[in-house]
């Protein structure tokens, strides 16, 4: 059968750098932290008591009381409202279209992780149980998408995809395929992650995969330097409208880009590390290229998994050399987890509507807190990681990883779009 083409009608993003997609963009392109102390709970007794927080997020923007607002866990309600914004941007007439062509395939790596936290110590013994009936609705990771079809009424494809720090990369990957493959015109896609809590900061301590670096918080997630000591958690939403491309110039829809590939695969190695070689990294890059029938001299930019993790940098440094060979030394290469930390579940999708709006404006932005003298002998520096300032260039092609604990890899590859 002809694969339909799919292209991207709506941007949607509340994060560490702004509460919608316009005032994180222009903090990603000037370089701006969006790290700080914790104010979520008490963390002086944490090895890390910092985190890239949502800042002056009100959800009764996005819900008509408190009442309502409190039957979804905090990261429900980031994915609420990216959608929103996602459904605004797109400007889809909701009284003129076929809601049973409408999906949603919306991702959490962790779900109500806070929600899970409150219930569970609230619990006594000697009183009994008395938990708060929406408890379970409120943990699941699938709730978003749901709660996102009962808002608008979209009737077609609807779940969650979960693979860790990949989730919503494989969200957009599902998306992407159930509309090329006809199964739907509209699929809200995305993901959203509230970690920044006793539980998870506390348990990510734990296995040290966070920095510790609470001297400097702006400066404490350094992708490719030698210095970089673990990620800086991160939480917000990203939304993203995909829509089949026919049906989008039918009704004279704004085009930001066209999904052309997509690209899985598993490391098969670790519980938590990435292959050292960066075997998996490689093979599900490949795997994208295929998918898009692309050659690796076609993609001009990389949004990287990047994450400021001592083993993960290095790899995935390696994977990309291996997969482009010369031509990666003509790539622009940044991690904006540098500037809005980690985000888990909405990683992926915040990183893809970078790659979009690098292709839109091109210009890529920056992987911040690198410093002379700080280079890791295992990195090659003649890679271009774009360090500390955005760079303009030409983007007609931009290609997005990401990489979860478990070992699963997603990337996508979105372009300029051509009628």
């Amino acid at each position: 059968m002809e694969l339909k083409r799919v292209v991207v009608t709506g941007l949607g993003a509340i994060t560490p750098l702004g509460n919608n997609v316009a005032e994180t963009w222009q903090a990603l392109i000037n370089g701006t932290s969006g790290a700080g102390p914790i104010t979520h709970f008490d963390a002086s007794k944490f090895k890390t008591n910092f985190a890239c927080e949502v800042k002056n997020f009100d959800p009764l923007a996005y819900f008509s009381d408190k009442k309502e607002a409190r039957k979804c866990d905090v990261y429900a309600q980031y994915a609420i409202a990216s959608a929103e914004e996602a459904l605004a941007d797109s400007t889809l007439d909701l009284e003129k279209e076929n809601k049973d062509r409408i999906g949603v395939i919306f991702s959490s790596g962790i779900g109500g992780i806070f929600s899970f936290q409150e219930e569970v110590r609230g619990y006594n013994e000697e009183r009994g149980p008395r938990f708060n009936p929406f408890f379970i609705p409120k943990i699941i990771a699938d709730i978003s998408a749901g709660l996102i079809s009962m808002k608008y009424g979209f009737r077609g494809p609807n779940f969650a995809t979960v693979s860790a720090c990949a989730s919503s990369t494989n969200a957009i990957s599902d998306a992407f395929n159930y509309i090329r493959l006809g199964k739907a015109n509209v699929i809200v896609t995305g993901g959203a992650e509230a970690p920044i809590a006793i539980v998870g900061v506390g348990g990510f301590n734990a296995m040290n995969a966070l920095s510790t670096r609470n001297d400097s918080p702006e400066t404490a997630s350094r992708p490719f330097s030698k210095s970089r000591d673990g990620f800086v958690i991160g939480e917000g939403g990203a939304c993203l409208i995909l829509e089949e491309m026919e049906h989008a110039l039918a009704r004279g829809a704004k085009i930001y880009a066209e999904v052309v590939g997509s690209g899985m695969s598993a490391d098969a190695y670790h519980l938590t590390a990435s292959h050292p070689e960066g075997l998996g990294a490689i093979l599900v890059m490949r795997n994208a290229l295929e998918d898009a029938e692309m050659n690796p001299q076609d993609i001009d930019y990389i949004n990287v998994h990047g994450t400021s993790t001592p083993v993960g940098d290095i790899s995935e440094a390696k994977a990309i050399k291996e997969v482009f060979g010369d031509h990666a030394f003509n790539l622009n290469i940044s991690s904006t987890k540098s500037m809005t930390g980690h985000m888990l579940g909405a990683a992926g999708a915040l990183e893809v509507i970078a790659c979009i709006l690098s292709i839109r404006d091109d210009i890529v932005p920056p992987t911040i807190n690198h410093t002379d003298g700080d280079d890791d002998p295992e990195i090659d520096y003649n890679l271009n990681f774009t360090f500390n300032k955005a760079q303009k260039r030409t983007i007609h092609a931009a290609l997005s990883n990401t990489f979860g604990f478990g070992g699963h890899n997603a990337s996508i590859i979105v372009k300029k779009f051509r009628n």
